[in-house]
């Protein structure tokens, strides 16, 4: 294994406790649970394990583990556009614990490990290494503003051979896009099926008319 060196990284101290109670803004009910994958994990469906509701974000009971080294990608997708102002993660410990985390945004796919090797993230991480409880990493909302999928490539564990992911879950917000507003007056279905047939007669007989200057 390569020796880890963090430069040129962005650190984060870690906000574990400031998390009890504070579930206002988590983004799991708009995961897409079914469609997360995984590349390099054990058992590829234990992507979707780590996606967890709050009361669940402490629990050990079930995770991923890498398969033929320390690397795993975990995709993500979202049922609606987002704006995302913290990840949170609990993370193997001792000698599973991986240190480095790249976040990929918007991809339609899942990224390779090929691909993500040569691509620049949105985001590279050096997680905080002890933690025993859910981690809370900030995010340039700016950067992250609307989101429809992400991609997280961990690696770099301490041992070189097994990273082990238990939660990832995220904070902040979904985004309702207007559609381009029109002149159109649209009536109910149900309001106009209700509209007797004099009525409507009169209605478009008026609108023909010719307006006096």
């Amino acid at each position: 294994m390569s020796e880890f060196s963090s430069e040129g990284i962005q650190e984060f101290s870690s906000n574990s406790s400031q998390l009890i109670g504070s579930n206002s803004d988590n983004l799991y009910h708009v995961i897409d649970r079914d469609n997360v994958h995984g590349l390099n994990l054990t058992v590829p469906e234990d992507a979707k394990e780590t996606i967890k509701p709050w009361d669940l974000r402490e629990s050990t009971d079930k995770y991923a583990d890498s398969n033929v080294d320390d690397q795993m990608i975990f995709h993500i997708p979202f049922s609606q556009n987002v704006r995302i102002k913290s990840l949170l993660v609990k993370l193997g410990r001792g000698d599973t614990t991986p240190r480095r985390l790249r976040v990929y945004a918007n991809y339609a796919n899942i990224i390779d490990f090929s691909d993500a090797e040569d691509t620049r993230p949105s985001l590279d991480i050096a997680l905080q290494e002890g933690e025993t409880g859910v981690t809370e990493y900030p995010l340039r909302m700016s950067s992250f503003s609307s989101i429809n999928t992400l991609s997280l490539f961990f690696s770099d564990s301490n041992s070189g051979d097994l990273s082990r992911i238990y939660y990832i879950g995220f904070k902040g917000e979904t985004r309702i896009i207007r559609k381009e507003g029109t002149n159109k007056l649209d009536i109910p279905a149900a309001n106009a099926a209700d509209a007797s047939l004099t009525d409507r007669l009169a209605e478009r007989s008026a609108a023909q008319q010719p307006t006096a200057k």
